[in-house]
């Protein structure tokens, strides 16, 4: 009974949506999507309580790569980049910042959790040219399944599978498998399978 029950509400939340699907829709037409897509998401941002929970997957699931069932995204979180991928299960806190990013399975992020493509968004090596004009590049950035990023941090690189991030930390290089990593920059500490002590370039 809970099961269709909560079939019904989605159900009743994508066809909420679909008029905010079609118009953005319109505008990726007119503008393309990268700049039709960071609007929408701000705004279906702002919808408040469990309700609000609801449409953001509903209009996630029809405009995204991917976003599976279970997906709970937080009040004021949003999203820069319509090729984002979210699994199944994901929650994301309050007023988290997400650019082109891959969300494994039963990823949980707490609030205020950034998570950005990189630290070489923009070129530095000019002098005679502004750096918002200057190339860089974007990696997209992948979270594995049943990792759990702490409140407040920063993601620059790839995190593993069954890690955990420790609040605040700033993850400026791949963290693997199973690793529990804290700090500015993060640094592993211990791993959570039993694995021995941090390698040494993570001391």
């Amino acid at each position: 009974m809970k099961r269709l029950a909560i079939r019904t509400v989605e159900t009743v939340a994508t066809f909420l949506v679909l008029p905010a699907y079609l118009l953005y829709h319109l505008s990726s037409f007119a503008m393309g999507a990268e700049r039709a897509f960071p609007g929408w998401s701000e705004t279906l941002s702002l919808l408040p309580g469990l309700t609000g929970v609801y449409l953001r997957r509903a209009f996630y699931r029809l405009v995204l790569t991917r976003c599976e069932r279970g997906t709970s995204i937080g009040f004021g979180t949003v999203f820069s980049h319509p090729w984002a991928e979210i699994g199944r299960n994901v929650y994301t806190g309050a007023y988290c910042s997400l650019g082109d990013v891959n969300l494994g399975d039963d990823v949980l992020l707490g609030s205020h959790v950034s998570i950005i493509n990189g630290g070489g968004q923009h070129g530095t090596e000019r002098l005679d040219v502004p750096i918002r004009e200057q190339p860089g590049t974007f990696p997209k950035i992948t979270i594995g399944c049943d990792t759990w990023i702490g409140e407040g941090s920063m993601v620059l690189a790839d995190v593993g599978e069954h890690c955990v991030i420790g609040a605040g930390s700033v993850v400026t290089k791949p963290v693997p498998d199973y690793a529990i990593a804290v700090g500015t920059p993060a640094r592993v500490v211990r791993y959570r399978n039993g694995a021995p002590d941090a390698p040494p370039d993570s001391e």
